[in-house]
């Protein structure tokens, strides 16, 4: 039967994402967003610094009204190739022989206007440089330079204007046409003083700007980029009869098989179905130590293969394979914004106005009060250049760019800004126990023997007839027997006794293995020795099992839950982060408390006996208490409470229900990652309220010094181009996180 969704249900959303060129400032972006906002059914965020939007649309809205919007407003849009076909091409991000080449023909232009510049610059500051008719070899040189050099600020203007819009490209042309139209003025009539070197300074040093902003930009994605060229280019596809084909690695399908060599990255997510080697995933996860793998294991495309030779089955390809998702977040994360910069966007989409009423009215009152025309064109001029939103729109984007990348490469993966904004005010961290501070799988812990008998001999029964168990506590007794012990001899007339545990003979000896019970229904006495052993077993939070045969009790065997070797070390790093560290568990109290002393969280801070779905009312608690808390899971049971904490860290070991439901995901199962994630959020959230107190600052610092006239426009226009340069470069800091 075929469900049916209820009538009421809203329709489901198609999203796109789209590149779009000709954007120069936020007003740009702002502008492009509030359109696409205003279509119905349209939810869109347009990026700056990615130069992308990401759209989500109804059903009756389609893809080529959506284009049809943005060019309306004088940009050009282009979709972005699907994930599934390209998993390396549908961004702008990472296609970087586009921005390349972008950066290439804005280089000539600097060059070309900077060689043009100098020497208008000389002669007009330099009094003994100059000689007779100077001033019309500075014209000669400076006309190239604003109406050639400068024409893409004066074509943007012109579209922008054509659609009633003004952006920072209005003001630079508006700043640079007026010094040079007055200049021209000036020459000819003989009557004033010319400003052609404002006029080619401005238009060669927002160059100079644009130039390092775009490569400050390119680095910023460099991270992203890097990661999705993790991939294997191609791979050895493994045909029926044996034979091996090389072939491009996107030609994949599930269920191809295909072999790794030594050294060879693995081309996709599989199963390795024939080999054991050892398998290198510092590339995707920052995992230092190589991970033992074999028949059966799951392998994770774009991890080396560091050991001998496998085969793989693969099972995910394209949008799919682990990598792609990860790229997929981190995208999803830098198209994001905060809260603070929403602030900047509205106040961006009404400057550039604002500017130009300022200018115009420094120009009428400073001609009314002084009567000076040329100290009054100067100051107009300046306060035209010096005010740029272009910082404004760059603070959150290129933040969140080089922050989100860099944590990728330190598998920490950071959905959204709205994350970064809770981890400013988290103060208690709630810690699920199973398979986040402990290892989530069962290990022989400790062995205690009857007098007179051995540990080897011990083991090697128990773990012969353990060893054709399902249940998890048998297969930890069985594994540990073959490590400490050796091969396990066989087992014939094999029982499982539901409940208590499991019956066999082995080498003429009859076993029993499991609960009390099991030995009392068989008439077995457990000698006091034994029982205290059993008792010192459980109070540590451990599972105990007896051991017997042939009618007398032989030993115990302790199991437990292995902490993580980095699990106290991680405690302690939460702490010195000023959060207080809460072990949840539905393990007993008992159990609870060992784990806890032994990583160093207080008996006061131990939930224990919690079932799976009580632990969203033990974080509904807790807040109620007044802590902003972050919670970190890895299992089913954990998602809802990772989606009600004000910040969920889902482990990527984990299941995908966890990892959906947090806000940030830990590639790696090492819980000292969390930590680090948490730092690394803090830290791009602090750069990017630095980013925007410098771009707000800048901008209202510098309007009242040109308004007054102490700002050269030469000057101005340095300045401007150096605010939006600090901004990027302020953010490429983020990369020496570690």
């Amino acid at each position: 039967m075929t469900d049916v969704p209820p009538l009421d249900a809203p329709p489901p959303l198609t999203e796109i994402g789209l590149s779009i060129g000709g954007m120069t400032c936020a007003s740009c972006s702002s502008r492009i967003e509030r359109k696409l906002n205003r279509i119905e059914g349209v939810t869109a965020t347009v990026n700056l610094a990615t130069e992308r939007a990401r759209i989500s649309y109804a059903p009756e809205v389609t893809p080529d009204l959506l284009i049809t919007t943005i060019t309306g407003l004088g940009y050009t849009a282009t979709p972005d190739e699907t994930a599934a076909e390209s998993p390396a091409d549908d961004s702008g991000a990472r296609r970087p022989e586009a921005s390349g080449s972008r950066d290439a023909a804005l280089r000539r232009r600097l060059v070309t206007a900077a060689v043009l510049t100098v020497p208008v610059i000389a002669l007009s500051m330099i009094p003994a440089l100059r000689f007779p008719g100077w001033d019309w070899l500075a014209l000669a040189l400076a006309t190239p330079v604003v109406l050639g050099c400068g024409a893409g600020f004066y074509r943007a203007a012109w579209t922008n204007a054509r659609h009633g819009a003004a952006t920072m490209d209005t003001l630079v042309s508006l700043g640079t046409l007026a010094a040079y139209g007055w200049s021209l003025w000036a020459l000819v009539s003989g009557t004033s003083h010319t400003y052609l070197e404002v006029a080619a300074g401005v238009v060669t040093f927002i160059l100079l700007g644009r130039y390092l902003e775009s490569r400050a930009k390119r680095s910023a994605g460099a991270a992203l980029r890097s990661l999705l060229e993790l991939g294997a280019k191609d791979v050895a596809v493994l045909a029926p009869d044996g034979t091996e084909t090389r072939v491009p690695a996107d030609r994949l399908r599930p269920g191809d098989r295909f072999v790794v060599r030594p050294g060879e990255k693995i081309a996709t997510d599989g199963t390795v179905v024939d080999g054991h080697s050892a398998v290198d995933a510092s590339l995707l996860t920052g995992e230092s130590v190589p991970v033992d793998v074999g028949v059966g294991d799951a392998v994770t495309g774009a991890t080396v293969n560091a050991g001998g030779r496998l085969v793989v089955e693969a099972t995910w390809v394209g949008a799919d394979t682990q990598l792609a998702r990860m790229a997929k977040l981190v995208e999803d994360a830098q198209t994001g914004k905060a809260k603070v910069q929403r602030l900047a966007d509205r106040i961006s989409a009404v400057f550039v106005p604002a500017v130009l009423v300022i200018a115009l009215g420094t120009l009428l009152v400073r001609l009314l009060v002084t009567d000076d025309v040329t100290g009054a064109f100067t100051a107009a001029v300046a306060v035209l250049i010096i005010a740029c939103p272009c910082a404004l729109g760059l603070a959150t984007p290129t933040a969140l760019m080089v922050g989100t990348g860099r944590g990728a490469q330190l598998g920490i993966l950071i959905k959204g800004p709205e994350a970064l904004e809770s981890t400013r005010a988290v103060d208690t961290v709630v810690l699920d126990k199973t398979g986040t501070v402990t290892t989530g799988r069962m290990t022989l812990d400790a062995v205690h023997t009857a007098e007179g008998v051995g540990e080897k001999e011990l083991l090697r029964l128990a773990g012969a007839v353990e060893h054709a168990s399902e249940h998890p506590v048998g297969r930890a007794v069985a594994a540990g027997a073959a490590d400490r012990a050796g091969e396990l001899p066989p087992v014939t007339g094999f029982a499982n006794v539901p409940g208590l545990g499991v019956r066999g003979t082995v080498e003429g000896h009859a076993v029993l293995v499991g609960r009390e019970g099991l030995l009392t229904d068989a008439g077995i006495l457990v000698p006091a020795a034994l029982t205290e052993a059993l008792g010192a077993a459980r109070a540590t939070g451990g599972t105990a099992v007896l051991v017997a045969w042939d009618g007398a009790a032989r030993g115990v065997l302790a199991v437990t839950d292995a902490v993580k070797d980095t699990s106290a070390e991680a405690v302690e790093r939460l702490r010195a982060l000023g959060l207080t560290p809460v072990l949840l568990t539905g393990d007993g109290r008992a159990a609870a408390e060992s784990v806890a002393r032994a990583v160093g969280i207080a008996p006061q801070d131990v939930i224990a006996e919690v079932l799976p779905q009580d632990k969203v009312a033990v974080i509904e608690r807790l807040r109620a208490e007044g802590r902003t808390v972050a919670m970190v899971g890895d299992g089913v049971n954990d998602a809802a409470a990772l989606a009600t904490a004000d910040l969920g860290l889902a482990m990527g070991t984990g299941t995908d229900a966890a990892i959906e439901a947090g806000d940030l995901t830990l590639v790696r199962g090492d819980l000292r990652v969390a930590a680090d994630a948490i730092r690394l959020s803090r830290r791009t959230l602090a750069t990017i309220k630095g980013n925007l107190c410098w771009a707000f600052g800048y901008n209202v610092a510098a309007l009242p010094l040109a308004a007054a006239g102490l700002l050269d426009p030469m000057i101005a226009g340095a300045a401007m181009a150096c605010s939006s340069v600090f901004v990027v470069t302020n953010s490429l800091r983020l990369r020496r996180f570690g």
